[in-house]
């Protein structure tokens, strides 16, 4: 685990114990607190002390100036905006860590930045490979077994809070968003395309899910211990990477194509094209937690009110003041229709049996699925990548000559 993969799960996890204190379940943070602490005296991993003592000054640091924010005690889009842009940070310094440590093994010099495994992530299908091999066959994946990890946190997250990894955490949606926004500062009206295109378009990424799960599906068990072995899944990662580097025309139209349907509406990537959408989407049909409407509090029953600013704050366009529950697989569980609500009881994210989720308690679950999983699959051996550096450096010189 590389100091910025330690730094970023420390400081995730820390925050996690200061909301559930500050939230009053203490005994939670005490927990969380301890795991955390006993992670890094199992491993005896330098890294992981120096990320905690750093992240826990980060943290006591942030309580003086920012104290309303490390409790959590702010408004649902403060706190969503802060770790969207949080998470994505991290990502931006793996991936120019990744980075050197790939162009140093390229020009065949040992890297002395470690390559970080959060990075297989980016490999879905690998990820998808290895569950199937481990669900069939009982074979963990020692290549890139954190891809495995990555995909099982999303896919949990989708079972438990909707599609809250796509509105809270994706570092894409995050982009597509900043896009719109720049789209918009110059062209105001909305470009919504007609009901009868947009469903049409929206299957576009189920689509592509298919696709993908065909790709894994279709692959028989047996062949599976091969492909785990061979070349191609030891450097896949850096195929991945050559793929966005050196694209073709191809390439190049199709990634237009994602830059313009993000700018041209709002989540337009994460509607139309994203294929972890379609997955999270479909999982989330799953989820307990989901937006609900109390008619006994909303204003358009109570009191007779034309109101929609729940339906106006919502970036998917869901018609939510016409529902009683909302199970849209559009739903990222954002909560901006939460705190658009001018009635707070109208409006909340909660199961069927009225166990209500605030937006610090939708934080403090998400963050637990992201960062707590993978601190147990690193404790337990099953997060970094057992192929030895001397290889990768050999597979990378011949990268163009390795197929499947």
């Amino acid at each position: 685990m590389s100091f910025i993969e330690s730094l970023t799960l420390t400081l995730a996890l820390l925050y996690t114990c200061s909301l559930l204190y500050w939230s009053g379940k203490r005994w939670g943070a005490v927990v969380s607190a301890a795991s955390l602490l006993g992670a890094a005296l199992v491993t005896l991993y330098w890294p992981l002390f120096i990320a905690l003592l750093l992240a826990a000054g980060v943290l006591a640091l942030a309580h003086r100036h920012q104290s309303d924010l490390v409790k959590g005690e702010v408004r649902a889009n403060t706190l969503r905006e802060g770790i969207q842009h949080l998470l994505a940070l991290s990502i931006l310094l793996v991936g120019i860590q990744y980075a050197a440590n790939a162009v140093m093994l390229k020009l065949g010099i040992t890297p002395y930045l470690m390559r970080p495994d959060v990075g297989d992530a980016f490999l879905p299908i690998a990820g998808a490979i290895e569950l199937k091999a481990i669900l069939t066959l009982g074979i963990w994946d020692q290549t890139h077994p954190a891809a495995a990890v990555m995909l099982a946190v999303v896919i949990l997250t989708g079972l438990l809070c909707k599609r809250a990894f796509c509105g809270w955490a994706c570092p894409l949606g995050l982009a597509g968003e900043y896009l719109y926004k720049l789209r918009k500062r110059f062209i105001k009206r909305e470009l919504l395309p007609p009901a009868w295109l947009d469903w049409p378009l929206r299957m576009l990424k189920y689509l592509l899910l298919a696709g993908l799960l065909y790709i894994v599906l279709g692959m028989p068990s047996a062949s599976i211990p091969h492909y785990l072995e061979g070349n191609y899944h030891k450097i896949a990662d850096l195929k991945m990477a050559l793929f966005f580097v050196t694209p073709g025309l191809i390439t190049l139209a199709c990634f237009a194509m994602i830059l313009l349907l993000a700018a041209w509406r709002r989540q337009g990537f994460c509607r139309y094209i994203c294929p972890y959408g379609a997955l999270l989407g479909l999982t989330s049909f799953l989820s307990p937690f989901k937006i609900r409407r109390s008619t006994q509090h909303c204003l358009i029953e109570t009191k007779g009110m034309n109101c929609d600013k729940c339906t106006r704050a919502c970036p998917a366009n869901i018609k939510v003041h016409q529902q009683g529950t909302v199970r849209s697989d559009e739903c990222q569980a954002c909560m901006r229709c939460v705190s658009a609500c001018p009635k707070q009881e109208a409006l909340h994210f909660s199961t069927r049996n009225g166990i209500k989720l605030s937006a610090r308690g939708l934080t403090i679950m998400l963050l637990l699925l992201l960062f707590m999983i993978p601190l147990i699959a690193y404790v337990g051996g099953f997060w970094v990548s057992q192929t030895p550096t001397e290889i990768r450096m050999y597979l990378i010189q011949h990268l163009g000559s390795i197929g499947h």
